[in-house]
């Protein structure tokens, strides 16, 4: 399988006043196409930084990063912005829906910036909602539904451009242990369906869903385990 994630010593060092900080201090590891990788580690461990860095939010000082055989570096913003948009999907702990914007409107946004017609754009969306069981549900605002229920509009947002990653970060850091459970299983459910998957927890249990965890320590990676 061919490798849709390529870090090759990697590091990241944050200036402030005269001192450096290095958050990442030359991390390498690939992830294939398929697999589903939780990224562990205490809080100032560097997992955060890893994941700005892979959602191309946040440039390494040195390394290389190729996602989908793309070379990121050097890229301009827009550049930046684009390859995010096409390439990778996103899922936050906090959801980041747009309260006054029904549920499939949400799910569209990512089309829009692409330039995709309205017509396929509300077909697309509609698929997406399906996907991650909201059928029905496409007109309902945020605060008509669950958190639980949220939490997989913003799942739906991020497969309707059909990234070649998913990246989650602490999605179910918000929600209730039995909402939690059924998060996971949907996406393990996506998981079988051939999607990359990168998730951000601190949480052992929630990590146990995924196939592979790589544990962060200080910058450096300490464990990668399949």
């Amino acid at each position: 399988m061919s490798s849709v994630i390529s870090l090759t010593d990697i590091s990241r060092v944050f200036v402030m006043g005269d001192q450096q900080f290095a958050a990442l201090k030359g991390i390498s590891f690939d992830v294939t196409q398929g697999e589903f990788v939780a990224i562990m580690g205490a809080s100032g461990s560097g997992k955060s930084t890893c994941m700005n860095v892979l959602g191309c939010l946040d440039i390494p000082t040195s390394g290389r990063y190729l996602l989908d055989g793309v070379v990121v570096g050097g890229m301009s913003t827009n550049q930046l912005a684009d390859i995010r948009n096409r390439k990778l999907g996103f899922v936050f702990q906090g959801f980041n829906l747009l309260a006054r914007t029904p549920a499939v409107e949400n799910v569209e946004l990512p089309l829009i910036y692409s330039g995709v017609p309205p017509k396929e754009r509300r077909s697309r969306a509609l698929a997406a909602l399906e996907m991650v069981g909201l059928s029905g549900k496409e007109k309902n605002h945020p605060s008509q539904l669950s958190g639980g229920q949220q939490q997989r509009v913003a799942i739906a947002r991020a497969l309707v451009n059909s990234p070649a990653v998913i990246l989650a970060d602490e999605p179910t850091g918000n929600l209730d242990s039995s909402t939690s459970e059924e998060i996971m299983t949907l996406f393990t459910t996506l998981n079988r369906q051939g999607i990359t998957i990168i998730m951000v927890t601190h949480e052992p249990d929630v990590a146990a869903y995924a196939g592979r965890r790589i544990t962060f320590k200080d910058g450096l990676i300490v464990s990668d385990t399949h």
